[in-house]
């Protein structure tokens, strides 16, 4: 595939020192280590996460229908191995399931047909913490496209507040700051010489530190002199931040092209419009524009999670979080491509089961996503925003009907249909993407380590829908995998996360949801 990379939908760059220690990775296979957190951090009480509540078991019969906005944000699974590595508890609301999932590539997901960004396809296979249920699986897989035509216009938006200054232990004693521009330097080597780049600091006053600067030769150095020279302190003076990024990002606005604001903050916005329902509203304004936000996470200390996943997707972005530098090799070199540019913009799903075939279903995770028929079928209702050459997971747990003579159903019984709206990036056009779920559809290694990955955040959560959900049955389920998740570091690494959650000895039994065994 063509490596030129243009719009950046989500540049979830997201890089971030994250609740870690010292750093120790060496070449090819180094591993990132993380120690307890030094005197550098604030107490976890400080991290500020929207709260979730898990949806629950539907009727069928009543309401047969299950509707959301689809994105593929990456962030949690980050934050989530932070707190594990740290030695701390996760934070419940923390874990959000349909991230940890779509961390993940799946070659399995087969790529869409020619001249369609988006292919979906469907699995079921049982439930392995509740014998009595299956679990429908939706797999998403989006083409690899590049816009060749396209001039790039990009505005950073940097936090250089005294937060930015808190380093990880170790002999690197690695700066939230040096790690931003550490990633900027890696992501200047994608751009071409028609791209533009500007720079905007926010601590206590705003500065404009680059005006608009073409991705020459010696545009990259200048570039470079500029994120090198940065220096954090002061307050957060964020809201106004954002308002002289949109105004350069105007200035610099590239007609037919990709405009795009990239904030870098742990989004502790402590002066100036502070206020989240006005910062949202003043970010989908400027969207509706045609200037795109991309977010950034930076930090755990004074982590604002809630802030700037609600500011992603207010700007058409995604928001990721890195918590390594092993993290920000895989958003910005690895997955850079899908984190640059969109192919499906305002996606949503919808998944109709039928009421004869299907007594109850629950999504797992996408909790606050969800939406209604009406806006589902609305084309100009705002949703998720999905970029190229990437893979996007649905889950859901079920409990079939049984036949009147208590047998089984036929293989082919469809029990369920699947939907995805989203309008092309490349001319708006409305498009559409169908399956349908059957007894036949069959599951395959992909789809055990999702449930594998599902029953994790269950556990993490301390959910009430968890039923008989283990780290021991993750754990060996994962060692008849292993060949499998050889293939795959990110896989390999999660097996060891499951075992480290297991020993830390904090997670106990839940109680048991009503009406469920």
């Amino acid at each position: 595939m063509n490596k030129k990379f243009y719009a950046i939908p989500a540049l979830a760059l997201a890089l971030s020192l994250g609740a870690c220690g010292a750093a120790n990775m060496g070449d090819g296979g180094g591993q990132w280590m993380y120690p307890e957190l030094s005197g550098d951090f604030v107490d976890a009480s400080n991290y500020s996460y929207a709260p979730i509540e898990e949806q629950a078991f539907h009727d069928a019969a009543t309401e047969p229908a299950s509707y959301f906005s689809l994105d593929r944000n990456t962030a949690n699974y980050a934050m989530v191995r932070s707190q594990i590595e740290a030695g701390r508890k996760v934070a419940s609301d923390s874990v959000r399931i349909e991230e940890l999932m779509n961390y993940f590539t799946f070659e399995g997901y087969p790529m869409p047909e020619e001249g369609e960004e988006i292919s979906l396809t469907s699995y079921l296979m049982d439930c392995p913490w509740n014998e009595a249920h299956k679990l429908g699986i939706f797999g998403v897989r989006t083409a690899p496209h590049t816009l060749d035509s396209a001039r790039n216009s990009y505005t950073f938006l940097i936090d250089v507040s005294g937060s930015m200054s808190w380093k990880l232990e170790g002999k690197d004693r690695i700066g939230r700051l040096d790690l931003i521009k550490l990633g900027i330097e890696e992501l200047l080597t994608g751009l071409e010489e028609t791209d533009s780049v500007s720079i905007v600091t926010y601590a206590a006053g705003v500065k404009t530190v680059l005006e608009p600067t073409y991705a020459t030769g010696e545009g990259k150095s200048a570039i470079m002199r500029a994120v090198n020279e940065l220096e954090s302190g002061g307050s957060t003076n964020g809201a106004g931040g954002l308002e002289a990024a949109y105004a350069l990002a105007r200035s610099a606005y590239a007609e037919g092209g990709n405009n795009r604001v990239i904030l870098m903050s742990d989004g502790d916005f402590n002066v100036g419009m502070s206020d989240t329902e006005a910062l949202k509203t003043y970010i989908r304004e400027k969207a509706e524009g045609g200037v795109y936000l991309s977010v950034i996470g930076v930090g755990m200390g004074n982590m604002r999670d809630d802030l700037l996943e609600a500011l992603a997707l207010s700007g058409n972005g995604n928001y990721a979080y890195i918590d390594s530098p092993l993290e920000a090799k895989k958003v910005l070199s690895e997955e850079l491509a899908g984190m640059l540019f969109t192919v499906a913009k305002d996606a949503k799903a919808g998944v109709t089961f039928r009421p004869d075939a299907v007594e109850k279903y629950r999504i797992l995770g996408y909790d606050m996503k969800t939406m209604s028929e009406d806006d589902f079928r609305d084309p100009e209702k705002d949703a998720g925003e999905i970029g190229s050459d990437l893979c996007v997971s649905v889950m859901y747990e079920l409990q079939l009907k049984e036949t009147q003579d208590g047998g089984t159903m036929p293989e082919d019984a469809p029990l369920a249909s699947a939907e995805i709206r989203y309008r092309s990036a490349a001319d708006g056009e409305e498009k559409n993407a169908v399956c349908a779920l059957t007894l036949s559809c069959g599951a395959g290694e992909d789809q055990a380590f999702l449930a594998c990955v599902a029953e994790w955040g269950l556990l993490l959560r301390n959910s009430i829908f968890r039923a008989g959900a283990s780290f021991e049955a993750v754990e060996a389920r994962l060692s008849g995998l292993s060949a499998y998740l050889a293939r795959d570091a990110y896989k390999a690494e999660f097996a060891k996360l499951v075992t480290k959650a297991k020993e830390s000895g904090f997670y106990g039994r839940a109680e048991t949801a009503p009406g469920e065994t």
